[in-house]
Order: structure tokens, then sequence, then C-alpha cells
């Protein structure tokens, strides 16, 4: 084990997201897949993700979400749901809907598939299809409702953002007529596609606010009949949240190509090399290599963090939000009001108090604009 390894000793892994590809049908402007996925390599095939499924059960991961991408673009999704059904896993499927009837949800649930997330862009017809810049929103209304057909509850999943937002209650009225049980507004967090359109997508705090009260007033209307959870962007949060429960410590995702990180949006992050499955083992990646103990426990904190009593807490934010707004990975989550980067993240809420003005065009998760920023040389924006 190395020195970071020895003196972090880290826990089992509990979660594993499977990002078996990084195909999409969708063009989602705030799509959380790296801005240069075009150039990666091959995905790995049904062997190797069986290899994963059972090595990262041996670990320990007891959750298992089936992510892009759009899994269900892999034709051997049955086949690894079934093997991860028999591991043990309990099983979640996040998907736009797309490529889902009723003979592949009849083989899904047969084969052991827990939990099905389905996400919309916006509860009318019109601006779901834009976002995503597809003709799908009749397809998903189709689709939530053969998820309850099957008995699955339904989980509806709306990121939103300063183009929706102010549709909250219209998009709490359509899960509710979908027949919902959990509905997560998930505002739009900073990383990949997101940042890249942030001035066109961070709400005002006006926006967030009546949003806010709007998802309160409905909570209150529909007591326990349907939960609905509301997450607050972080650029208008005063202190960072414990990013996936702090860096290397519950939480792994392995890529379609078979890289392994510690968050879905690590790759990006300087310096650091992260194995790939084909490479290595996971026990290896997960407790010895460089790249996972690079931010483990608290040894690499810089000040602020390093005295402040909240670092058992946060864990310093995340690294990759640190490396997006400062340039440095190690630094303080320039979220936290703490931070001596935090005018960074003030400018830009002070931006989106204003109509959005920006040069840079609204940019669609697509491999033509994927080949663009990865050759792209100059930064992009703080």
């Amino acid at each position: 084990m190395n020195a970071a390894g020895s003196a972090n000793k880290a826990n089992n892994p509990l979660w594993l997201l499977a990002e078996l590809t990084y195909r999409c049908p969708l063009h989602c402007v705030y799509c959380s897949n790296p801005v240069d996925y075009a150039r990666y390599g091959s995905e790995l095939s049904t062997e190797e993700w069986l290899r994963v499924l059972r090595e990262a059960r041996a670990l320990g991961c007891a959750q298992l979400g089936f992510s892009g991408g759009e899994p269900l673009l892999r034709d051997d999704l049955e086949v690894l749901v079934r093997e991860a059904h028999a591991l043990g896993y309990y099983t979640n499927l996040i998907t736009s809907g797309v490529g889902l009837n009723e003979k592949r949800i009849a083989a899904l649930k047969e084969g052991g598939l827990d939990h099905i997330q389905l996400s919309f862009q916006d509860s009318t017809r019109e601006l779901n299809d834009f976002l995503s810049h597809t003709r799908t929103f009749d397809l998903k209304q189709r689709i939530a409702r053969l998820i309850k057909a099957h008995g699955y509850p339904m989980v509806l999943n709306v990121v939103l953002h300063r183009q929706n937002i102010d549709h909250v209650e219209t998009i709490l009225e359509m899960a509710q007529a979908l027949g919902a049980e959990y509905v997560e507004l998930a505002n739009t967090q900073y990383y990949g596609w997101a940042f890249v359109n942030r001035d066109h997508l961070l709400p005002s705090r006006e926006q967030l606010e009546r949003a806010e009260a709007v998802t309160n007033r409905f909570r209150e209307k529909v007591g326990n009949d349907m939960r609905i959870y509301f997450v607050v962007p972080d650029y208008y949060a005063h202190r960072p949240k414990a990013c996936m429960n702090g860096w290397g410590s519950v939480f792994l995702c392995v890529c379609p190509d078979g890289v392994v990180l510690p968050c879905h949006e690590a790759r990006g992050l300087p310096g650091l090399s992260f194995p790939s499955v084909r490479e290595a083992s996971l026990q290896w990646i997960w407790y010895d290599s460089p790249g996972f103990n690079r931010y483990r426990g608290e040894g690499w904190m810089k000040e602020p963090c390093r005295t402040c009593p909240e670092r058992v807490k946060d864990f310093g934010g995340c690294r990759c939000q640190a490396y997006l707004l400062t340039g440095d990975p190690a630094n303080a989550d320039p979220v936290c009001e703490l931070s001596p980067h935090h005018h960074v993240v003030v400018e830009a809420v002070a931006r989106a108090q204003r109509p959005a003005v920006t040069a840079r065009p609204l940019l669609f998760r697509d491999d033509r604009n994927s080949r663009a920023l990865s050759e792209a040389t100059a930064p992009l924006p703080r």
C-alpha cells in the first residue's frame, strides 16, 4: 500500500455506479458526462462488466446504479441485471426511457431489477423536447405508465435550472397525474456540460426561493402520497456538501471504457491517473491506487480546511468543483464562504440575478460539440 493509503485507511465501498455507455439519444445541455467523452476508448464487453459486478460485490458494494449515457442502448443490460440480482445488489436503472418497451421491462422485472428512475426535462412538450434536443415528451409519458403497470414505484427526476425552474408547480402536477411516489427536483450542479452552459442555466435567487416555496406548498397538499426532494444548487449554499460522503469513502464509478473514479467527474482533474479495470483489480484500485488515495483523509488539506472544525463533516467540499472554479483541486471548495476563492461563486450568483446574457452559445451535448471542446485550447470560463 502506498503512503497515502497507509495514512488514510479506506472503508469498503458501498455504492457502485456502472456507467455502461456514454452513448445517448438525448442531447441535454446539463449532462454530467465529460464534455470530451467522444475521445474515450471502447466500451467494456459484457464479460468485463460481469467481472466488475462480481469484484465490486466482493469488496462490499450493495447498491448498484446502471447509468450512462443511456444504459438501455446496451443490448446486454438484461444480462447484467440478472447477474447483479443473483449477486445480491439492490439495483437501480437511471434512464431517459428511450429504448424501454413492454418486452424489455418484462425481462428486466423477471431479472430482478429493483428500481427505475425516469427523467423528464420539463412538464411541457415544447421545453422538454428543446432541452433534450429530441422529441421524447410523449414517449416519456408512455414509459411512465409502463413503469407503473409493471409494479415499479414511479420515481421521477427533473433537473431544474434557469430555463424550467419557474415550471415547478406544473412539473409536480404532471408527476402527480402520472402517479409518482417519489420526485427529485434536482437543481443543476455545475460540472460537465452544465458548467459549459452555466450562464444559461444558473437560476436567480428569486427563482430559487419561489420554486422552493411552491414545492413546500405542494408537499403540504399531497402529504405522504408523494415524497418530494428539492436539491438546492451548491452555488446558493454557504457551506460545501460532503461530496460523495468523502473522496474514496463509499462510492466508486466505473466508466464505459473501464476507468474507475471516486466520483463521476474526477476524470478531468489534472495530475491524477485513474486505472482501468482492464489493467488492475477493483480491490487494488480502491485501496491502493494513487488516484483514489490522493484526497482521502485530511493530509492533503490546505488552509482554511486544515484547521476548520467542519472538515470532518464536509471534507473540504468537492475536489472537482474546486478545480473548475480555482484551477487547483486541493483548494477549499469555493462554495464555502470561508474559502479565499468564494468570490468566484459570489460573482457567478450575481450574474444570475440579471437576464442571461452570454457570448457563449447554449451547447447541446453531442459528438460534434464534444470533439470541439476536446480540441479547445482555451480553458472554460470561471
